[in-house]
């Protein structure tokens, strides 16, 4: 039975754990030693599984449920996740250490995992695991947003990979939902507590409705399933090794079943994964032969739908890998956008798209991008495909759970969504720029003419054999100068004469112009009539030779053309023609290709000038007779601008074309003696003139740009109140977030409390029933001698009411005649020692009154405990035997009386002097 005493014990004693001890012996030092080989290294990690629970309100319960029915040498280290109260001290560890034999500790900074141990996170800090050693991190979000079980999920995943382990009880909001994704990427196991038996059941329901549960099953009963799966699932990792012939034909059995269920063919799956995929099945239905997995199959074909659920991994995230998506913003989107014509449409396919949030993180940075270039009167149309049709289902509605807030920064919540009740709805605007539709990638048609082609973390699934028909597929679906985006694993292999690097480090590479390709492009064989798989079929003959107009016309366009450029709107070289070398030259310093940068010194002032008319006036500028050197001989130089309208991929660029102007000659007059004529006053007023215009025009320009950095900073300076006011409206949504999360937390505090509250109950009721079994009257009262505590049989020596705790002893009426009651419990007070008297009732009544000093659990004294005893019955025995013992001695008297009369008289008494009377 837990007693007062106990329950006082355990409030006084430290929450938070000592730092364990390591011991020093040499065989601990070489276990605990950092640089043990990675056998030894892997084994204990195999010998101790990681198990990351995650809770939050009502939690508790489900806690002591999951705890209560866990052998405390199961082998395992379990580490408990919850919503905790930053500023209260956590009571967690030693709840939960009530509820299992397991030792349970707090976490502390760069402690070590052990098996068969309970590590509960502190408050106010999030946890990460590395090479099992848990740490301690302070957060940065704002205390209502904080996700710490997202955030555990997530280390707990990247460091045991397969081997993680996800547990998620009772709670409220959807935290956790996002970890669990990432420890179903790695092939680990999620098991949920079934929402019906869950307190607050918003945590288990986003679990279970994203489809990421392996076992659903009250709090109870998880730890039991647990233990099975860890005993039946097989060995991972020796489906790197060269498989069996009979595991491999049980295999081929599965892909068969899968097909004729699905209609998909899963031949060209890299096979470890689906190797580990299918161990992971086995595990989970408790199954030891992969033969007794197919006959499993066969007989659920509901366990097929699972299983191509499993093999189609669709773990995904908004803006996943930022720093690929920076990159992608920054330097790729502007050139895409800057060479699109006024009313253009910007072409972009997503591969696998699972539930659409890589779809709309792209559209999301097309508006970005086009808002920050102030590019107007372009759209952007995105076609996002799946395999899976319930993803794309769920892409369509494009909902989000509330967790979404750890991946999108709060300005793009606010600019991109609209909160209800279930989550975050991606706005119209990004909805309205993509198409989602299920599409195989291996059997269907692609999807051609794209400028933007995002096949992310989708390649590293499939063979080899398959990826090298993929590339020129993807090539020849991009348009020139089109952008491939891949997964962080993932590159183009030997295809680099098919795609050139922008980014190589973020996977980011360009459509290369290969000419007449070295490898063929392979098509689905669902639109390419008459395809044949066989070896000797014959290829589609190579490109036609030259024509001899071809060839005439190189040669022509070689010889006779004259040089050329053509740029964008801003000026930069998009393509050369001819030679250019006496016109243009690199820049020093940075490479820069904009032509302006690039152009002579004689030719920068006029080439600048037809420029910016050509941009106002269309059609075609000529300049002619600049002078590009000024040392005597040099050449003229004539330039003509011209605006492209057609063909409609040249929309919107400038062609300039370079020539020499012809040299007239020069007749003199007779007379002259074969001199020119010196040049006249006129002339040279006239250069003047045209040197003071200049110096004008350049004043002007110098005045336009200042007037423009002004307009910019008013510009600027109304963005920033726009941002403020919206830095406020996010405020608002913070703290209404915040106030939820204060709402979770108080809900843990208050489970907690109760607890306390149940066992303070319980000690109150035994204390009760102890003092009242006694029969003993009992008063305390408090060093002032109020009345702190009275128990029942007090009432009938003392007028007690419930009204009387707290006033003095001397103002209650008492049928005790003790005058000295108060002077006697001072006296205790100052001397500690007891005193205990008989003391009579005014109806007759006798007890035994023992005052004695209250001391705490600290050694305080803190005022003093009355006893009445009722001895009565005693003081009546007592009584009677004094009355008892009187009639005795008066019958004795009258005995002897009775004797001496009955004596002779004269006769002297025997025994008094023998003498008689004289």
């Amino acid at each position: 039975m837990f007693s007062e005493k106990d329950f006082t014990r355990t409030l006084k004693k430290p929450i938070s754990p000592k730092p364990e001890k390591r011991r020093s012996t040499p065989a601990a030092a070489a276990k605990s030693a950092p640089h043990s080989s990675p056998q030894g290294k892997r084994t204990a990690e195999h010998a101790c599984p990681i198990v990351g629970i995650g809770a939050s309100a009502g939690g508790l319960e489900a806690l002591t449920q999951f705890l209560e029915h866990v052998p405390a040498n199961s082998g395992m280290a379990f580490v408990v996740v919850q919503h905790l109260d930053p500023t209260h001290k956590g009571m967690l560890p030693d709840l939960l250490q009530r509820a299992t034999a397991m030792k349970v500790v707090q976490v502390t900074d760069r402690i070590r995992i052990r098996p068969d141990r309970v590590y509960v996170i502190p408050p106010n800090y999030d946890l990460s695991l590395l090479h099992g050693t848990l740490h301690l991190l302070t957060p940065v979000a704002p205390r209502g947003l904080r996700l710490p079980i997202d955030s555990f999920f997530r280390s707990l995943a990247e460091d045991q990979r397969e081997r993680s382990i996800g547990v998620v009880l009772s709670g409220m909001g959807s935290d956790g939902t996002l970890g669990l994704k990432a420890i179903k990427e790695q092939a680990g196991l999620v098991l949920v507590q079934e929402p019906a038996s869950a307190k607050f059941d918003a945590m288990p329901r986003s679990a279970v409705d994203a489809g990421l549960a392996d076992i659903v099953a009250p709090a109870d009963q998880l730890p039991e399933k647990l233990i099975t799966y860890r005993r039946h699932v097989p060995k991972i990792g020796k489906a790197e090794q060269p498989l069996e012939g009979k595991t491999q034909g049980a295999l081929e059995k599965i892909v068969i079943l899968l097909r004729s269920r699905t209609g998909h063919d899963f031949t060209l799956y890299r096979r470890s994964t689906l190797h580990r995929r299918v161990e992971r099945r086995m595990g989970i239905h408790q199954l030891a032969r992969i033969d007794d997995y197919v006959r499993y199959l066969q007989e659920n074909p509901q366990e097929l739908d699972i299983l191509f659920k499993e093999l189609l991994i669709g773990v995904t995230a908004f803006f996943r890998d930022t720093p690929a998506w920076k990159e992608l913003v920054k330097n790729v989107l502007p050139p895409l956008l800057a060479d699109r014509p006024a009313g253009g449409v910007l072409r972009a396919w997503v591969v696998g798209c699972s539930t659409g949030e890589e779809a709309y993180s792209l559209a999301m940075a097309f508006v970005e991008t086009t808002k920050h270039l102030k590019v107007h009167n372009l759209s952007l149309q995105i076609y996002a495909t799946d395999l899976d049709k319930d993803a794309i289902d769920k892409a369509r509605h494009g909902l989000f759970p509330k967790t979404i807030a750890a991946e999108v920064s709060p300005a793009r919540l606010a600019r991109f969504f609209v909160k209800e009740e279930a989550g975050y709805r991606v706005n119209k605007e990004i909805r309205s720029m993509v198409v989602f539709a299920p599409q195989n990638l291996i059997m269907d048609p692609p999807f051609t003419k794209l400028d933007i082609l995002s096949c992310r973390n989708l390649l590293i699934y499939l063979t080899p054999e398959l990826q090298k028909k993929l590339f020129p597929l993807f090539h020849y679906s991009l348009n020139a100068r089109g952008v491939l985006f891949l997964g962080s694993a993932e590159s183009i292999g030997s295809f680099s004469n098919l795609f050139t690097p922008l980014a190589l480090k973020e996977r980011i590479f360009q459509r290369a112009d290969a000419g007449i390709l070295s490898t063929s492009v392979d098509f689905p064989a669902v639109f390419v009539p008459g395809r044949t798989d066989r070896p000797d079929a014959p290829r589609a003959t190579a490109n036609p030779p030259a024509s001899l107009q071809s060839l005439a016309d190189q040669l022509l366009h070689a010889r006779f053309a004259p040089p050329a450029v053509l740029v964008n709107a801003e000026g930069d070289i998009l393509y050369i023609s001819g030679r250019t070398g006496k016109y243009l030259e690199p820049a020093a310093g940075k490479a820069n290709w904009n032509v302006i940068a690039m152009a002579r010194e004689g030719l920068r002032y006029d080439l600048t000038s037809a420029l910016q008319k050509i941009h106002r006036k269309k059609g075609v500028i000529t300049v002619r007779g600049i002078k590009g050197d000024a040392s005597p001989g040099a050449r003229s130089v004539d330039i003509m601008v011209q605006s492209l309208e057609e063909p409609k991929e040249l929309f919107g660029m400038v062609l300039i074309v370079f020539s020499d102007s012809a040299i007239p000659v020069e007749i003199h007059p007779a007379g002259t003696g074969g001199k020119p004529r010196s040049r006249s006053g006129a002339q040279k007023h006239l250069q003047l003139e045209l040197l003071r215009a200049r110096e004008e025009v350049q004043a002007g320009r110098e005045e336009m740009q200042t007037s423009q950095e002004e307009l910019k900073s008013m510009n600027e300076e109304l963005q920033s109140t726009n941002e403020e006011l919206q830095s406020t409206n996010e405020e608002l949504m913070t703290s209404k977030e915040e106030m939820q999360s204060l709402n979770e937390e108080l809900q843990t505090v208050n489970a907690e409390l109760q607890a306390k509250l149940d066992e303070l109950s319980g000690a109150n009721n035994d204390m009760k029933n102890l003092l009242n079994s006694t029969d003993i009257a009992t008063v305390f009262l408090d060093n002032d001698l109020h009345v702190r505590r009275f128990t029942l049989q007090a009432k009938t020596i003392i007028k007690f009411i419930a009204s009387d705790v707290g006033r003095p002893i001397t103002d209650l009426a008492s049928d005790l005649l003790y005058p000295t009651l108060v002077a006697d419990a001072h006296e205790v007070l100052r001397t500690l020692v007891f005193s205990e008297r008989a003391i009579a009732s005014k109806d007759g009544r006798w007890f035994t009154v023992r005052v004695m000093p209250y001391r705490t659990t600290d050694n305080r004294i803190d005022g003093v405990v009355i006893t009445y005893a009722d001895i009565t019955a005693s003081k009546k025995v007592e009584a009677d035997l004094r009355t008892e013992h009187g009639h005795l001695v008066k019958q004795s008297a009258v005995q002897e009386a009775a004797l001496l009369r009955l004596q002779p008289k004269g006769k002297p008494k025997s025994g008094v002097g023998g003498k008689s009377k004289a």
